[in-house]
């Protein structure tokens, strides 16, 4: 997506469902902190991407859209550089609000940041 926060963090969509979104990230200098850490605001970002972009596909996208209402996360383990994968299902999907859980691990499945993130659904007028 052009122009937007995924394209500056190069964060990729690599799987597309109904409940289920995994996107990548990669640990590099759009993305570490400055000490040469994954920085948290990335992961986070990565998380509401995920979570976003999953609540998007199970709303009529003709009447609502999806915004991010609360967005939490622990950081688990340091990554100084390769590349992140977060996978987000859905806990609830409700009217107004949905509930995603976020994993982002390394490339050895090993856990680096859990997140939760509430979405809340609103109209849109076309």
């Amino acid at each position: 997506m052009e122009k937007t926060l995924l394209e500056s963090l190069g964060i990729e969509i690599i799987e597309l469902q109904k409940g289920r979104v995994v996107a990548t990230m990669p640990v590099d200098d759009r993305t570490r902190q400055p000490f040469g850490l994954l920085h948290g605001g990335a992961s986070v970002a990565l998380a509401e991407t995920v979570a976003s972009v999953g609540a998007y596909e199970l709303v009529d996208k003709e009447k609502e859209a999806v915004v991010g209402l609360e967005i939490n996360a622990n950081h688990i383990r340091a990554k100084r550089d390769g590349i992140v994968t977060a996978t987000g299902t859905a806990l609830h999907q409700g009217r107004t609000t949905m509930v995603w859980e976020i994993k982002i691990e390394d490339e050895e499945s090993k856990l680096v940041c859990v997140s939760r993130c509430t979405i809340a659904v609103i109209k849109v007028n076309k």
